[in-house]
């Protein structure tokens, strides 16, 4: 019987604080074996998303039910970007928390498990914050890899650069050793994580190789054993040729891309200090689609920014039409502390702005319900990595499109070609044809 202590952990938010908590598990599994089971766990850990308003009320919902819930002695602790907005004023509001790590400090948490009430919110490190004595997946078939930590950007409606720092780039080689450590354990595919992927190489905390995110995609294609390369997100400003042509040609990069686009209104665009206009976009999307036909395209949106009129709206609901998005992340705006937007003076009502979200959403699963119709009949590469019920597996196309069909977990881990029978929102049925 294992003598360690269970460690139980809630993670809120992106892909980002994902991979954070796969360092806290890592950090503390000495110590800690991981439960499914809060009320059984001798450590409870809340790891943060701030973006919006309404993850930051969650977190207090939640450490209210870990409190009812938790067995005597155990402790709680909060980590992550409201860590890193809120500090102290955590414990002060919710006592029953015995620590808090900001977002930037997660290789500190065993520091922090042993002090209570520790407070740990610095957002500035270099990359050695991310050097770890372990490493730990939550899948044994494909790894998440930070490429870059903090951002630069001065979106005037994001908390993210005072939360998480200054934009700081990981060294090609310890991304190359994180990936080959990955593949050694059987992972063929790797997610490359950071606030804004391609502007990778802008700075470098000591002297390092100067390399850009083309360079980086060239660099990791050609680790052996690695078969599918992924990343989230690519800033839009920074889509040159050269990086859409490297994803076009290179055999390696999965054919899909996430593109925030915000707003589709070009003066909503500058509001928001984004760096581009509404043609900018639409031309990178032009040059992506007559170079991958195939490629799947996601987005993240934002209704009711302050001054959205209704003709901004509609140049949103504009590129909607145009570009066909096949993922689409819509919010309202949420005023956040330390952003300039909370202090602009034309805020758009929750009334029109819930109207708008509700149209916006609406057209998105129309287009969804289509895109995924088309995929019907062809016949697709599909790289299984998860068991589900009913004796299904689940895996996803190149171009991300998540496929189930029936089989056993011989199919983990492997990439088979399978024929699209049926289309749902969300997935496709097929079978397996060779």
């Amino acid at each position: 019987m294992s003598s360690k202590q269970k460690l139980y952990i809630e993670t809120l938010g992106c892909a980002m604080n994902v991979r954070d908590s796969e360092h806290i598990v890592a950090e503390l599994s000495a110590e800690y074996a991981l439960t499914e089971d809060r009320s059984d766990a001798d450590l409870i850990i809340i790891n943060t998303c701030s973006v919006r308003e309404k993850p930051v009320k969650k977190l207090f919902s939640e450490i209210g039910k870990f409190k009812k819930q938790k067995k005597e002695g155990a402790r709680i602790g909060v980590c992550g970007c409201t860590a890193s907005h809120l500090g102290k004023e955590i414990i002060k509001r919710a006592p029953a928390v015995d620590f808090v790590l900001g977002a930037r400090n997660v290789s500190k948490i065993a520091q922090a498990v042993k002090e209570r009430g520790f407070v740990q919110t610095d957002i500035n490190h270099d990359e050695t914050t991310y050097q770890f004595s372990d490493s730990y997946q939550n899948s044994p078939y494909k790894a998440m890899v930070n490429i870059s930590i903090g951002c630069d950007k001065q979106c005037s409606f994001c908390i993210v650069p005072s939360t998480r720092g200054e934009e700081i780039s990981i060294p090609e080689d310890m991304i190359k050793k994180e990936i080959e450590k990955s593949v050694a354990k059987g992972a063929k595919e790797v997610m490359l994580l950071g606030q804004n992927v391609n502007n990778y190489g802008r700075r470098f905390s000591g002297e390092h190789r100067k390399i850009d995110f083309t360079g980086l995609l060239q660099s990791i294609s050609e680790v052996e054993g690695l078969e599918r390369i992924r990343f989230a997100s690519p800033h839009p400003l920074h889509m040159d040729d050269a990086f859409i042509e490297e994803f076009a040609n290179n055999p390696k990069i999965c054919k899909s891309m996430h593109m925030p686009l915000q707003s589709g209104s070009t003066e909503i665009l500058r509001q928001m200090k984004r760096g581009y206009s509404k043609e900018w976009f639409l031309n990178r999307v032009a040059k992506l689609k007559a170079l991958v036909p195939e490629v799947t395209i996601g987005t993240d949106i934002i209704v009711g920014f302050p001054g959205e009129s209704e003709a901004d709206f509609a140049h949103t609901i504009d590129v909607m039409r145009r570009v066909e998005f096949d993922q689409v992340f819509s919010f309202k705006y949420s005023p956040r502390p330390n952003t300039p937007a909370q202090h602009y003076k034309e805020q758009v009502d929750d009334d029109t702005a819930s109207k708008r979200l509700e149209r916006l959403q609406a057209l998105a699963k129309e287009i969804l319900d289509k895109r995924m119709a088309q995929a019907v009949g062809s016949t697709e590469a599909v790289y299984f990595d998860e068991l589900r019920p009913e004796g299904r597996v689940a895996g996803r196309t190149d171009n991300n499109r998540l496929v189930l069909v029936q089989g056993s977990e011989e199919l983990l881990g492997n990439t088979r070609k399978v024929k699209i029978t049926q289309s749902h929102r969300m997935s496709l049925d097929g079978e397996i044809v060779e």
